[in-house]
């Protein structure tokens, strides 16, 4: 019968060669090409989404991380973004290690900021569905006045975008339809509320009532 051959052999790595000869091993990466290790994905994407009017000073702003941990270092951070941004036509602008998308629609310009390595198309997602997500909330009024009246519905929406930096949605047909239900069911309960203290003040006041 013939022998069959033998299958090659595989190649030992710098870490296995080092190992059989008894030395120590290498460091982790040895052998590596320069740059083949990629950072660590993360679900915390988002480092801060904020609106500026049109003098660069502050409507809303909420940041995800302490990159910027104090109020005077936040509102720092967005004159210099805003001074940077308010007279291009870009969509995109690196600042300070960090990548940050933006919009301006009519007085307001809207932000979002992450990390130097982070998608920009991701980035625009959420900024895409920010600024559709006002457009309704706002009745197609992206502008101060308007914004500055519906503060809280603003807030709801970014809340249904972006929690903790991690992005929720990016659908605004979807952020609207969650921002609608929380109003309603606070709307409820508020009226629940309503139901149940009417009665308990007229039983109330008629215990004080004086009698004749």
């Amino acid at each position: 019968m013939q022998r069959p051959e033998a299958w090659p052999r595989p190649h030992l790595g710098v870490g296995a060669a080092a190992v059989q000869a008894g030395g120590p091993e290498p460091p982790a990466g040895a052998g590596e090409p320069t740059g083949s290790r990629l950072q660590e994905p993360s679900l915390y994407t988002i480092k801060a989404v904020f609106i500026l009017d049109n003098d660069g000073h502050r409507l809303l702003a909420k940041y995800y991380d302490d990159t910027f941990p104090s109020m005077k270092e936040q509102m720092a951070f967005e004159k210099n973004v805003f001074n940077k941004t308010n007279r291009t036509d870009s969509e995109i602008a690196f600042f300070g290690g960090m990548t940050i998308v933006y919009k301006s629609s009519i007085d307001l310009f809207l932000y979002v900021v992450g990390s130097s390595h982070e998608n920009e198309l991701m980035l625009m997602s959420v900024l895409t569905c920010l600024f559709e997500s006002l457009v309704h909330v706002l009745r197609k009024n992206v502008e101060k006045r308007w914004l500055l009246e519906s503060m809280d519905g603003a807030f709801l929406v970014l809340d249904e975008i972006v929690d903790g930096g991690v992005i929720l949605e990016s659908d605004p047909q979807q952020v609207i339809q969650k921002v609608n239900f929380r109003a309603d069911d606070s709307s409820l309960t508020e009226q629940s509320v309503a139901q149940v203290s009417l009665p308990r003040l007229i039983l109330l006041l008629w215990s004080f009532r004086p009698w004749h």
